[in-house]
């Protein structure tokens, strides 16, 4: 029997992931809550710690690209805003969060492994998720219902970032052989996102199943709309990678979004029903995450 290529394996686990996901979605959500919410960022810890312990702060640098990526990221939810509340508030609000929504922190992961700098993308992830703190209680407010703060987005978003971060970099300063083994071993990362992709999956389609809309034709324009909105967004960062020589890096950080955020920030602040864009924003980027990988040859 031919032996299954760990190239291969890791182009099917992300559908695969999502499948088991959908299916095992009761057992997921009472596992998550067994552990009290704690699952999750445990796992998204330990992911980016992994991928943290690669990073050489002394070359992290910021760069025009990294304005231009948040720039287009600001802009656009505002434009998509624009053009398509004439199909309806609820709608427009869905097309925005899944743009104003900042990069994933699993970005870096995919994008170390298709190749991108991990250096660019780290530095990026850290301007663009505080700086979405910023602008978010503004646009929200703008076209929600003007509740939100600084310090509750700040809150989901800072532990999350900074702690593994900082335990990476310290790792690196006060344990270097260990953060040279983690290093090495820094495709466990992709695994360990696998899972709490698994979990992300089976907790959004719960959440589906428990809030199913009345007017379906609703959701489905707002999935529709997600996934335009994420392949022009994959496009767009590839093309303004394209001109600071780092294609992968601009992609992933404009089209891979921190949907978890997204959706809890579409839940509290916007029409709730406006939260099956970014839902399902979550299956239209891995369906391109899984398209990138398979074409990536090692």
């Amino acid at each position: 029997m031919r032996k299954v290529s760990a190239h291969t394996m890791r182009t099917i686990s992300m559908p695969f992931g999502m499948i088991v996901g959908a299916l095992l979605c009761r057992q997921i959500v009472a596992l998550d809550s067994w552990s009290g919410g704690y699952l999750t960022p445990l796992l998204i810890f330990t992911m980016l710690f992994f991928t943290y312990c690669r990073v050489d702060i002394t070359k992290m640098r910021i760069s025009m690209m990294h304005f231009w990526l948040f720039a287009a990221q600001v802009v656009g939810s505002m434009a998509v805003y624009t053009l398509t509340l004439p199909f309806g508030q609820t709608i427009a609000q869905g097309a925005m969060i899944c743009s104003l929504a900042p990069i994933a922190m699993a970005a870096v992961v995919i994008g170390g492994m298709l190749g991108a700098n991990i250096e660019t993308m780290t530095t990026y992830s850290l301007i663009c998720n505080v700086g979405t703190a910023f602008v978010a209680p503004f646009l929200l407010s703008w076209v929600g219902n003007g509740d939100c703060t600084l310090m509750q987005i700040l809150s989901k978003v800072a532990p999350l970032l900074v702690a593994p971060f900082v335990a990476g970099q310290l790792c690196r300063f006060c344990l270097p052989k260990v953060a040279l083994w983690v290093a090495g071993h820094s495709r466990m990362s992709f695994y360990i996102w696998l899972i709490s992709l698994t979990i992300v999956v089976g907790r959004t389609t719960a959440f589906v199943i428990d809030h199913s809309a009345t007017d379906s034709t609703i959701e489905i324009i707002l999935a529709v709309i997600a996934g335009v909105i994420c392949i022009l967004q994959f496009a767009l960062g590839r093309k303004i990678g394209a001109k600071y020589g780092d294609v992968v890096a601009g992609g992933q950080s404009l089209g891979q979004k921190n949907t978890v955020l997204a959706v809890w920030m579409a839940q509290s602040f916007l029409d709730s029903l406006s939260c099956v864009a970014p839902t399902a924003y979550i299956l239209w980027q891995n369906i391109v995450n899984s398209y990138q990988i398979y074409k990536k040859r090692d």
